[in-house]
């Protein structure tokens, strides 16, 4: 949601499309026909009626509503309305299942999201659309781990789902979140118990100074974190987002460098017990790590593939097609390396083409 404030950030499940909620730009046209991909043509409606004949249960004669392709592809959508001045008042488009669905049936199969904008922004999903924009929903890129045992490059440390990286190469697929997280969370549960060696030894210095560093902004003149935290959001969405470029990429980085000077001087009151400003403080360390990664890696890989998409490299390069972008910690800076992948297995890519 993009409107209200008391909403804005807050996630709008695919449920919504899923039972008929169609996207509009502020002409009131429903845009996403006219952004239909040379590789989904023929899998998915063409016309309104075909889409509310499949929305209805008509699913053998009908294909998918257009609002279904995968997110990556709704997202730019989303976000070249906006951008050629067909946004909505406050900046994005507006979801509408109140023109598609009866009150009784939208109440009945979203309940969550009725309630949810009902109470905390007086919106009524059954009589009225919500303002809705593109956000960070996953990350597919992560921490480096060994594919049997999620073990990591840090002995003893386990990551497992969105965490840990390459599983979903380009572009997660819709249900495979939660399946990877209990495949590859059972595995590195399983692996971390059965080993019989001992723990880490972790120096009691670096302890004591992990201690005084999470304390540390108790003690600054400041500012408020989530100040911070806003203008740190702003930067990424607007150089780094859903549609990137080289000079936007510079741009994050050199902004990155300001807002690293900014979060290392912080300022909290209150108590230790349940203090959410305390929390964001800590956490802006790694949000800008994993920012400065995100923007790092995009500007080298030049090329569109999956959910990275780059203005000024529109195709896909199949000499980066195997590689990877690693990211490593050297010294007090990040090196950027690309790793070459082995190839598909040739059964696998018969599988691949199959499915195309």
């Amino acid at each position: 949601m993009v409107w209200p404030p008391s909403v804005r950030g807050i996630l709008v499940t695919e449920g919504v499309r899923g039972e008929g909620g169609v996207l509009k730009n502020s002409t009131g046209e429903r845009f996403m026909f006219r952004y239909m991909p040379d590789m989904f043509k023929g899998d998915f409606a063409e016309t309104e009626a075909e889409s509310d004949a499949w929305v209805k249960g008509d699913r053998k004669k009908s294909r998918r509503p257009p609002e279904l392709l995968t997110r990556d592809v709704v997202a730019k959508a989303i976000t070249k309305e906006i951008a050629e001045g067909r946004g909505s008042e406050h900046g994005g488009v507006l979801l509408d299942i109140a023109s598609k669905q009866n009150p009784d049936y939208i109440k009945k199969k979203l309940p969550s999201m009725y309630h949810q904008f009902k109470e905390l922004a007086h919106v009524d999903i059954t009589k009225d659309p919500m303002e809705i924009g593109p956000t960070t929903h996953y990350v597919m890129g992560g921490v480096k781990v060994d594919a049997e045992t999620q073990e990591s490059t840090v002995p003893g440390l386990y990551a497992a789902g969105e965490v840990g990286g390459g599983m979903h190469g380009a572009n997660r697929l819709g249900g495979n979140s939660l399946s990877d997280l209990l495949v590859f969370g059972r595995r590195a549960g399983q692996y971390a118990a059965g080993k019989r060696a001992a723990p880490p030894a972790v120096p009691d210095a670096d302890v004591e100074q992990a201690m005084r560093q999470a304390l540390e902004p108790f003690e600054h003149d400041g500012e408020n974190p989530f100040a911070v935290q806003s203008a740190l959001q702003a930067v990424m969405q607007r150089n780094a987002g859903i549609i990137r470029d080289k000079a936007g990429l510079e741009t994050a980085l050199a902004e990155l460098e300001k807002l690293k000077a900014r979060a290392g001087n912080v300022s909290i009151t209150g108590s230790r017990e349940y203090n959410p400003g305390w929390h964001t403080a800590i956490d802006l360390h790694s949000l800008l790590i994993v920012s400065e990664a995100t923007a790092r890696a995009a500007l080298e890989r030049t090329e569109s593939r999956g959910g990275h998409t780059r203005s000024d490299y529109p195709d896909s390069d199949e000499k980066q097609a195997r590689e990877q972008i690693v990211i490593k910690k050297e010294g007090t800076r990040m090196a950027v390396r690309r790793e070459q992948q082995p190839p598909i297995p040739p059964e696998f890519m018969a599988l691949i083409k199959e499915s195309v």
